[in-house]
């Protein structure tokens, strides 16, 4: 297992600039998942790791060794494509020890390799079935066992669980995460959806619209401590408000105009990963703030012993089973939206379309935002 390293890596396709002086490395043997909206530049990052396109700028590195200009097959590095790629003529063993054979080794050492392979799959009792008689979660057994066997560095997965449904696609993420750490491969994991790697993803990167990384964290620390809005909103559902910089009794505090002032808990500012300046800018400067909705507390009534932070009016109530949202209306600007899980030893009270209610939060959820 090996480190990726993009050195201010361009990529132009028709001299228009997909991505540009990227920096970024990925550690070794960790399930890393690259995060983006769609035409961001995501798996032209992966195929360019797999020397599917070449680097107009730049270095890419694999370990110690410079890999910029190496053909693929050179290239310790294998491909877990979107269709899983398999030769339907071929059945499961075959699939699986297609690349051995084109090494040349002797029947008797694939076949050990093979089974061993397979049994730690799952697939030694489907060994000799076709590829049409495989589930889908079968088959990407099959294709990663395919791209694996000859203990590449590197495994690129490019949205291959993007054809399957929803239900199916939960288990084979916790699958996939089983395999990372049965075989302590780096996994490069191409996605567009934020549930898929905030639920695998040892570290991941957030890819913009523009192919820029806007920001590179654990799961927890991206969905916790977002650096700008797009992360906010991309990773999770938030609350985004706007205001200038303020100081209140010592206090770093955010002004809304209209809503008042958000204090800054300086244990999250300092847990944050955004940037400094954003701190330092000055009172009266501009700012943002995010607030997660289930980090908000409803209720039609004042709870004692604490001070509401808003009061409104509900105007949108969605059940979604395990929690309900509610749109909020604070005033003629600002709605904000708010999680609760449907408990019953929670909720005492019945919240309804209309209902004058109160806002509650603690001051360590409000997180600034670079922009």
């Amino acid at each position: 297992m090996k480190s990726v390293e993009f050195r201010g890596v361009t990529k132009r396709f028709r001299s228009e600039a997909i991505l540009e002086n990227i920096n970024l490395v990925i550690p070794s043997g960790k399930f890393f998942a690259l995060l983006g909206p769609s035409g961001c530049g995501k798996t032209t990052l992966l195929r360019l790791i797999g020397g599917f396109e070449w680097v107009d700028k730049g270095q890419i590195r694999l370990g110690e060794k410079d890999i910029t200009n190496l053909p693929s097959n050179q290239r310790s590095v294998n491909t877990v494509f979107q269709n899983y790629a398999l030769f339907p003529h071929l059945n499961v063993f075959d699939n699986i020890a297609y690349s051995l054979r084109v090494r040349g080794l002797e029947n008797e050492v694939i076949r050990k390799r093979v089974g061993k392979l397979a049994e730690a799959f799952g697939m030694d009792r489907h060994l000799y079935k076709d590829i049409s008689e495989l589930s889908g979660g079968q088959q990407q057994r099959v294709a990663i066992a395919r791209a694996v066997i000859n203990e590449p560095d590197v495994l690129l997965l490019d949205e291959p669980l993007a054809a399957l449904d929803s239900k199916l696609r939960e288990r084979l993420l916790v699958e996939l995460s089983d395999l990372q750490e049965l075989l302590q491969t780096t996994f490069i994991y191409v996605t567009h959806d934020p549930s898929e790697a905030l639920s695998v993803a040892d570290q991941m990167a957030i890819m913009n619209n523009d192919g820029d990384i806007e920001q590179i964290g654990t799961p927890r620390e991206v969905y916790e401590y977002p650096v700008s809005s797009f992360v906010a909103r991309f990773v999770g559902t938030t609350n985004i408000l706007r205001g200038v910089f303020v100081i209140k009794e010592r206090a770093v505090g955010v002004e809304v105009p209209g809503i008042g002032v958000f204090l800054l808990d300086p244990a999250s500012v300092a847990a944050g990963s955004f940037s400094e300046s954003c701190l330092t800018a000055g009172e009266g400067a501009a700012a943002f703030i995010s607030i997660r909705p289930e980090k908000i507390m409803i209720s039609r009534r004042p709870i004692e012993g604490m001070e509401p932070k808003l009061t409104g009016k509900v105007e949108t109530k969605v059940y979604y089973g395990h929690s309900t949202m509610y749109q909020v209306r604070a005033n003629d600007t600002v709605v904000l939206r708010v999680f609760e899980q449907n408990e019953e030893h929670v909720r005492q009270e019945i919240i309804d379309y209309d209902d004058p209610v109160f806002l509650y939060w603690l001051d360590k959820n409000v997180v600034v935002l670079e922009r």
